[in-house]
C-alpha cells in the first residue's frame, strides 16, 4: 500500500507514544519535543560538517563492516617472579611452585601457550604484546608498558611493590594467579591483603584495581573480562554524526553534555537544511537514484523478506542510506543517530528514516533513532562488547506474569551479528507512512537489556526470553520477553526511558566495563 505524502511539513504532527500532544489536546499533555529539551532546529549543528555536498560525498567509499573492525584491545602480559635458595633453619622460601629459574622458564612457556590459545578463541579484536618478565627489578623496565591498553599480570611471587605500583598506575589491570592451572602463585594468597587492601586495611585502597579484577586458574574469566575491556576500549571516543542536533530523552541537551563528560563522545552535528540539499542532488543524480532502485530489489529477494508498504519508500530509504552513510565517511565515523525523527525527515526524504537505521546496524554501523544520548552510550558498549547489533526501543510496564514488551519503528535484522531474521517491511506506526521493519526476532532468544538513567550514573541489566513477536498497535519491531525478576522490583528500578536490547548474556561485561566509569551497574533479579 501507497500511503499520500505529507504536503505542508508545517502540519505534519508525527508522535511516538508516550508523549502524544495531538491537536485539540490540553495544555497539560507533553510533546516529543518537549521531552527533547525543545531546542530549535536552526539552533542545532550550525558549525559541524559545514559545506557538504552530494558531489564530494558520492565520491567517497562508506566504510565496510565497521563494527567488525573495532580497534584492537592491546595487552601487556608482565610474569612477576623470584627464585630462591635453600638456607639451613630458616624459613627460606614463600608459597608457591616457582622457586627456580628453570621452573619459571617453563611457566613462561605454558603463559605463551595459553596467550595463543586465549587469542585464538577471541571474538573481539586483540593484540598480545611480547611477554616481560620481571625478577625484583622495576616497573620501569617494561619498556611497552605506555602502548598498552590492559596489563595481565600473573603474579607467581616477587616484590609486592612492584604489583602495587602496577595496581595504582592507571591502567586496566588483571592480576591472574594459579591454584591448580600449573604452579601454585604465591599471590594466590597475598593478592588480597598485599595488593588490594595493602597489609594494614579491611578495604580496598588500589587506586585503578578492585577485587573483580583478580583471576584464578580460568582462561574463560581471563577472555570475558578482554572481552569487557575492547567494548570499553571501542566505545570511549567515538564520533558521531548527530542529524537534527545532540539531544536526550527527557532532559535534552543535557544528555549529550553527559555522554561527552563520561564516554568522551565527540559528536558531528547536521541540520535538516544540510539534508534537504544534499538529498535534492542525490534524488537527482541518476547514478545514486539506479543503485537506490538496485539495492531495494536485492533486498527484497532476501529469505524472509515480505514488502507492505509502497516500494518507492523503499527506494527512498535506500537513497537516505547513502547519504547517511557518505556523512558518516565524511566525519570520519561509524555512528549515527537522528533526532526529531518523527517528522522532520519526512517531508524532505519522502520516506522515513527507519529503514536506513536497520539497513546501517546490519552493515555493523552504530545507528539509533531519536538522538537520545540518554541511553546511546549503552547501545554503543553492548555492540562493541558482544560485536552484534543493539536494538534501542521503547519499554512498556512490567507485568505481574514477568512479561514486558519491548517495541520500536528501528530495529535491526541481524541481531545475532550474522544471520538475518525474517521482516515484513511496513509503514512507520505512528504516522503511518514511509517504510519501517517489523522484524520478526528469534522465540527463545535470551536478550540483555540495558536501562540507562537519566542522570548518567546508575545503569540497570535484566535478563530476558523472547516468548513471541506479536502485532500490536504500536511500533513495528516489538517483542515480549518474559523475566524472572519481581515486576514490581523491575518497576521500580526502571530509570531513563528507552532501553538496549541484544541478543546473548553480555551482562557481567557490562558490569566490568560501568566499574571503570564509576557508573552503578544494577542487575535487576
Amino acid at each position: 500500500m501507497k500511503q499520500p505524502e505529507p504536503s505542508d511539513p508545517s502540519h505534519f504532527h508525527a508522535h511516538c507514544c508516550p508523549c502524544v500532544n495531538h491537536a485539540g489536546d490540553g495544555p497539560s499533555a507533553v510533546s516529543r519535543r518537549g521531552f527533547l529539551g525543545g531546542v530549535s532546529l536552526a539552533m542545532l549543528g550550525a558549525t559541524a560538517l559545514q559545506g557538504m555536498t552530494w558531489q564530494a560525498l558520492a565520491a567517497l567509499k562508506p566504510d565496510d563492516k565497521p563494527l567488525a573492525r573495532r580497534r584492537p584491545l592491546v595487552v601487556k602480559p608482565v610474569f612477576f617472579y623470584s627464585t630462591s635458595s635453600h638456607r639451613p633453619m630458616t624459613s627460606w622460601r614463600p608459597w608457591g611452585g616457582v622457586e627456580t629459574q628453570a621452573q619459571a622458564d617453563e611457566e613462561m612457556i605454558r603463559i605463551g601457550e595459553e596467550i595463543k590459545k586465549l587469542t585464538a578463541r577471541a571474538d573481539f579484536p586483540v593484540k598480545f604484546l611480547p611477554l616481560t618478565p620481571i625478577k625484583g627489578g622495576p616497573l620501569s623496565s617494561v619498556t611497552d608498558l605506555a602502548a598498552a591498553d590492559v596489563v595481565i599480570a600473573y603474579a607467581s611471587s616477587g616484590n609486592a611493590a612492584q604489583l602495587e605500583e602496577l595496581a595504582d598506575s592507571g591502567k586496566d589491570v588483571i592480576i591472574f594467579v594459579r591454584h591448580k592451572s600449573g604452579p601454585l602463585y604465591f599471590y594466590y594468597e597475598a593478592v588480597s591483603p598485599f595488593t588490594l587492601r595493602r597489609r594494614k586495611n579491611d578495604r580496598v585502597v588500589a587506586k585503578s584495581f578492585a577485587e573483580d579484577d583478580v583471576v584464578v586458574d580460568s582462561q574463560d574469566e581471563i577472555l570475558w573480562r578482554l572481552r569487557a575491556l575492547c567494548g570499553l576500549r571501542n566505545t570511549i571516543g567515538t564520533r558521531i554524526v548527530a542529524l537534527g542536533g545532540a539531544l536526550g530523552w527527557g532532559i535534552g541537551p543535557k544528555a549529550a553534555e553527559l555522554a561527552k563528560e563520561r564516554f568522551k563522545l565527540e559528536i558531528e552535528t547536521v541540520t535538516y537544511e544540510d539534508l534537504k540539499k544534499l538529498l535534492q542532488d542525490a534524488m537527482a543524480d541518476p547514478a545514486a537514484v539506479k543503485l537506490a532502485k538496485q539495492q531495494t530489489a536485492d533486498y527484497l529477494k532476501l529469505p524472509g523478506t515480505k514488502l507492505e508498504t509502497g516500494r518507492d519508500f523503499l527506494e527512498r530509504s535506500f537513497l537516505l542510506t547513502q547519504v547517511f552513510k557518505r556523512m558518516m565517511k565524511q566525519a570520519d565515523c561509524t555512528a549515527f543517530t537522528i533526532g526529531h525523527c518523527m517528522g522532520a525527515p519526512m517531508p524532505i526524504a519522502r520516506t522515513t528514516a527507519c529503514m536506513p537505521l536497520s539497513l546501517m546496524n546490519d552493515e555493523g554501523y552504530l545507528a539509533f533513532c531519536e538522538s537520545d544520548f540518554v541511553v546511546i552510550p549503552a547501545g554503543m558498549l553492548l555492540a562493541n562488547i558482544s560485536g552484534r547489533p543493539s536494538f534501542l526501543n521503547d519499554p512498556t510496564y512490567p507485568k505481574h506474569d514477568g512479561i514486558i514488551t519491548l517495541a520500536h519503528c528501528t530495529a535491526p535484522r541481524k541481531m545475532d551479528g550474522k544471520h538475518i531474521e525474517p521482516v515484513r517491511i511496513l509503514t512507520h506506526f505512528e504516522s503511518d507512512y514511509g517504510a519501517a521493519p517489523k522484524v520478526e526476532m528469534r522465540k527463545g532468544q535470551l536478550v540483555t537489556n540495558l536501562i540507562a538513567g537519566f542522570e548518567g550514573t546508575r545503569w540497570a541489566g535484566l535478563y530476558g526470553e523472547i516468548v513471541d513477536a506479536p502485532f500490536l498497535p504500536i511500533c513495528r519491531s516489538q517483542i515480549d520477553v518474559r523475566f524472572k525478576a519481581d515486576p514490581i522490583q523491575v518497576a521500580k528500578r526502571m530509570g531513563g526511558f528507552h532501553w538496549i536490547t541484544g541478543y546473548g548474556d553480555s551482562m557481567r561485561e557490562v558490569a566490568y566495563a560501568l566499574r571503570r566509569l564509576n557508573i552503578e551497574f544494577d542487575k535487576i533479579g
